[in-house]
């Protein structure tokens, strides 16, 4: 059974997630998500009270692929989110990389040599509404908009039936 991630982003400038040429990528940030969410999985990203007050969803993913080991980085060296490259067996941060900086790799990528949270998320099974998504979720769905509102730092991917079957319906 396909689990289901909810997270409340911070900030959406083409980061995390990054949406280009009709792939959404989770390479950065929720390093958590990135190590357990598998394929099939469905990832809901929802605003923070300090990017929109009102939570506004941001978007929906059905993850369509995982890219292990930093490989993502090597396969994507294009993508708007690919901010490290391997340097002699160790990752750094791409000079000029708009996001991110080498202070952030060790939480981003873990520690070398295993780099633990080396996973990217892949999905070509989305709805990105960035900064055109709405609230309109709440007043259909009022489990959801309860989670949503008493979400503080992190995630949840652990849901009582009652919640799961809101976040399924169509």
């Amino acid at each position: 059974m396909a689990r289901i991630y909810f997270y409340k982003l911070t900030t959406d400038d083409g980061g995390a997630p990054c949406v280009q040429d009709g792939l959404l990528s989770l390479a950065i940030c929720k390093p958590m998500i990135r190590s357990t969410a598998e394929k099939g999985d469905l990832v809901f990203g929802f605003a923070a009270n300090s990017l929109h007050a009102d939570n506004q969803l941001i978007y929906i993913a059905r993850l369509t692929d995982k890219v292990r080991n930093g490989d993502y980085y090597e396969r994507f060296a294009r993508r708007g989110d690919c901010v490290y490259e391997r340097c002699g067996g160790r990752f750094a941060w791409r000079q000029g990389a708009l996001h991110h900086g080498q202070n952030h790799l060790v939480h981003d990528l873990g520690m070398h040599p295993d780099y633990a949270r080396a996973n990217v998320l892949l999905s070509n099974d989305f709805r990105y509404f960035g900064a055109h998504g709405s609230a309109n979720y709440k007043a259909q769905y009022p489990l959801i908009k309860d989670a949503v509102e008493n979400l503080g730092q992190g995630h949840r991917v652990h849901h009582g039936e009652p919640l799961r079957t809101e976040f399924l319906a169509p």
